[in-house]
């Protein structure tokens, strides 16, 4: 075997692994059109340390934009800078109520078999809400990810880095400035600080810009490219990182009256089963009936765990 794609076409044969073989092909070949890649993160990718697989595509122009939880926009950042502090927990099934109890005590945050420290969530609050306390006396707006780009541009960071910063997908985001779309952030550990901070009298909660503005500014992103390429979809899991983006396609063609195409390429690595009203475990024909997707539109749904798949 000379690379990874040999490895793929020889043993990748059907079923799951025929699908993540199709569907690779596919985005090769839609990127070698000149096509244009949107990438949703759910889940804690961020925290499986995606960042070593995201950034290099993003750097060579194999993604043009990314949606993400508030969750996955601010890991990558947690992991930069407290990499070190992070637990393993590799028996994490078998553990006790009381056991998961103590590893609260004791500052350590768990996502499946990883522990994040509470001080990393401190670290990156302290960093941050100076350029919030900032906004609020200027009386200025930006979105989520703005204020964290800030704390990276502006090199307050970059003492604490823990990690090769080229593994860190924020970092590649930023030297591209490629959009980030960051729908519902205030479900995240940032978000709900800051809405203390806010109930505190601290700061004002107008200094957000919202998901309605992010739908926005993503709405004119995709108008403009459209007419010069083909835009794709690959989804990591379901949920609102997924749904949100996806949707200004029929927002653009049904509420707005304009005639954008349709998504020419879409890929879902999901572990959700196909249910009443799933939208995480939807086969892809049905996006289809939403104006999402053409019939002769690429579709590939990968049934498999994403921290293997991706």
């Amino acid at each position: 075997m000379n690379n990874l794609s040999d490895f793929i076409n020889t043993y990748f044969c059907r079923f799951n692994s025929a699908q993540l073989r199709k569907s690779a092909e596919a985005y090769k070949n839609h990127i070698a059109r000149g096509g244009k890649m949107v990438v949703t993160l759910s889940g804690a990718m961020s925290t499986g340390e995606i960042g070593k697989i995201l950034s290099p595509m993003i750097l060579n122009e194999k993604v043009h934009v990314i949606s993400c939880t508030g969750a996955n926009l601010e890991e990558d950042i947690f992991n930069l800078i407290s990499h070190k502090s992070y637990r393993e927990i590799p028996d994490y099934k078998d553990l006790s109520p009381k056991q998961e109890e103590e590893l609260y005590k004791n500052g350590y945050n768990r996502v499946t078999d990883v522990c994040i420290p509470e001080s990393a969530f401190c670290k990156l609050e302290e960093l941050v809400f100076k350029y919030w306390e900032k906004a609020s006396r200027e009386k200025k707006r930006y979105f989520p990810h703005e204020y964290i780009y800030k704390t990276i541009q502006n090199r307050d960071i970059e003492d604490y880095y823990q990690i090769n910063p080229e593994d860190s997908w924020v970092i590649a985001a930023i030297k591209k400035q490629i959009p980030i779309i960051v729908p519902g952030w205030e479900d995240s550990t940032l978000g709900n600080k800051f809405v203390s901070h806010c109930m505190k009298g601290k700061l004002e909660i107008d200094i957000i810009k919202n998901g309605l503005e992010y739908m926005l500014q993503f709405a004119n992103w995709y108008q403009k490219e459209s007419q010069k390429s083909q835009i794709g979809f690959f989804q990591i899991g379901g949920g609102i990182a997924g749904d949100f983006p996806i949707c200004v396609v029929p927002m653009l063609n049904q509420d707005l009256g304009k005639n954008v195409p349709l998504w020419s390429y879409f890929c879902q690595v999901s572990d959700s089963t196909t249910s009443y009203g799933s939208y995480s475990g939807a086969v892809p024909n049905e996006k289809v009936t939403w104006g999402k997707l053409e019939t002769s539109s690429p579709k590939y749904m990968i049934e498999s765990d994403a921290s293997i798949v991706v």
